[in-house]
């Protein structure tokens, strides 16, 4: 019975559901559909040379955007030093970054999905080693958050890239997983720029500067790799759509005006999702950010830990992430995207005082459940993300629903700072003001779990949701098919296609 549930599993429709009836289903449609769950050795062996390739440069180029950011963040001191400014100054460089991103996704996005992943990719990577050289080479501070603004347009525009190539083509069974790998690039970005800062800053006459020099030479790697390979295979199928609708519809319509009318369709459609995923991902920002950008402060002034205590336990933290981005995105094919997310809010919450109130080393044990927790939910994002969006503008909304989340959630760090300055505790023997960060760490995460608990409970879900035109309701509108979106809602269809899309892909692969 459960191998007959998975091979007619066919996601939730919303067409036509009444308010009312939405929300009488959103319990409902919680509980677990169980469908089977695989070895993910088997998963991880469905994805074919040209699959892993796809997620590979994702995942580096992923990967590779948080070392970029974390260089700031590594070098504060040097960088305060070096332009005569304090640490808040040099922390503009941070904020501007997180600003400019959602120009970035929206302006890269746009261009991804009209003209396709493979190009716009390559221009974001050029960017990145323009800038980092760029940084590298300042000498006034001004200089300094020019090029930091510009690096946020180029950070911004890269995440949507990437859970598009990653996830498009990926087979169904295996998103899970692929997607909880990917989404862990950035935590595995971060130990990468905590070992290369500790190999590169100041043991050199250049001080900082090696660190931006070296974060410009993989892109070159990542634009070579990406030459080298095709678009997409969703994304191929989609732009012959587009030409067919413009075809179709007149002589002189070109393929730009088809993507416009996609566009028209996906806000007219899609208008009150879109602005769910930007609320959604706001408080996935600052559930990530709220955990991690004060804790290192905390460990530091409230509980004295010396400088190596405090890099083991953000390493043993950071592995406790990607731990828990692979399992819970794994576990997600199977369980659900919206119970998986509701459950690590529940458990993460029931972990907060331990991993704010702990005084000793075995906090390290609660920063690895407590990041378990946290980069478990948002293992599930790329492709939870991706299934709830609208195919025509997908890498746009994937990318600008996660950077605007971002930009929201920018201050939250100064938020607990502030916030904590009001708990004041005892100084230490050389007079250093201490505060109770913990306490303030503790109430803001409470608040934010609770948050996005009850939005991921009221919001939607489209658990493997096929990625194939066929089942694309927004782009048979365009195209005119009006029986189409009937025929997207009938089971035997879908069970068809899915069989005929299948061996489609077996054979191109053989």
């Amino acid at each position: 019975m459960v191998g007959n549930q998975e091979e007619y599993w066919v996601p939730e429709n919303y067409d036509n559901m009444s308010a009312g009836r939405y929300l009488a289903t959103r319990f409902s449609s919680l509980k677990p559909p169980m469908l089977n769950v695989p070895n993910p050795w088997k998963l991880l062996r469905m994805l074919n040379r040209q699959q892993w390739s796809f997620f590979a440069i994702a995942f580096w180029a992923w990967t590779w955007d948080a070392f970029d950011f974390f260089t700031v963040s590594l070098t504060v001191a040097d960088l305060a030093k070096q332009f005569d400014k304090t640490t808040t100054d040099i922390t503009w460089g941070i904020t501007l970054v997180l600003m400019f991103r959602s120009v970035g996704s929206i302006a890269f996005g746009v261009a991804a999905d009209r003209y396709g992943r493979k190009w716009p990719f390559i221009v974001n990577n050029l960017l990145f080693i323009a800038l980092e050289l760029g940084t590298g080479f300042c000498n006034t501070y001004k200089q300094f958050l020019a090029c930091r603004a510009l690096f946020g347009v180029a950070m911004g525009g890269l995440y949507g890239n990437a859970a598009a190539t990653a996830l498009e083509d990926c087979p169904e069974e295996a998103r899970g997983i692929i997607s909880g790998i990917l989404q862990q690039g950035y935590a595995f970005g971060y130990l990468l720029a905590t070992a290369f800062a500790r190999g590169l800053v100041n043991t050199t006459s250049h001080g900082w500067r090696p660190l931006f020099w070296f974060g410009a030479c993989p892109p070159v790697l990542f634009i070579i790799f990406r030459l080298m390979m095709p678009e997409t295979q969703t994304y191929r199928e989609r732009e012959r759509m587009r030409i067919e609708a413009g075809q179709s519809r007149s002589g002189d319509e070109s393929v730009g005006k088809v993507f416009i009318k996609e566009g028209k369709v996906a806000i007219k459609r899609h208008w009150l999702l879109l602005t769910y995923l930007v609320l959604l991902m706001a408080g996935f920002n600052f559930m990530s950010h709220g955990s991690q950008d004060l804790y290192p402060t905390m460990l530091t002034n409230q509980l004295q830990f010396s400088p190596n205590k405090v890099t083991v336990t953000q390493v043993v933290a950071n592995l406790g992430a990607m731990t828990g981005g692979t399992v819970v995105g794994f576990m997600s094919q199977s369980l659900g995207r919206r119970f998986s997310i509701c459950c690590c809010c529940i458990v993460g919450g029931a972990l907060l005082y331990p991993y704010t109130f702990v005084h000793d080393t075995s906090v390290m044990a609660a920063a690895f459940f407590q990041q378990f927790c946290v980069q478990g939910a948002w293992g599930v994002i790329p492709i939870h993300l991706m299934e709830l969006s609208p195919g025509a503008f997908r890498t746009f909304v994937v990318g600008t629903a996660y950077q605007l989340g971002n930009l929201v959630s920018s201050a939250s760090s100064t938020i607990e700072a502030r916030i904590g300055e009001r708990f004041p505790l005892p100084p230490t023997a050389s007079g250093t003001k201490r505060y109770d960060y913990g306490k303030v760490i503790c109430i803001f995460m409470g608040c934010v779990y609770a948050y996005v608990l009850v939005l991921t409970f009221l919001g939607p879900e489209q658990l493997r949701k096929s990625f194939d035109v066929a089942y694309d309701h927004d782009a048979a509108e365009v195209a005119g098919w009006d029986d189409k979106p009937k025929a997207v809602h009938d089971e035997d269809y879908d069970a068809k296609t899915r069989d005929s899309t299948a061996e489609k892909r077996a054979t191109e692969e053989v």
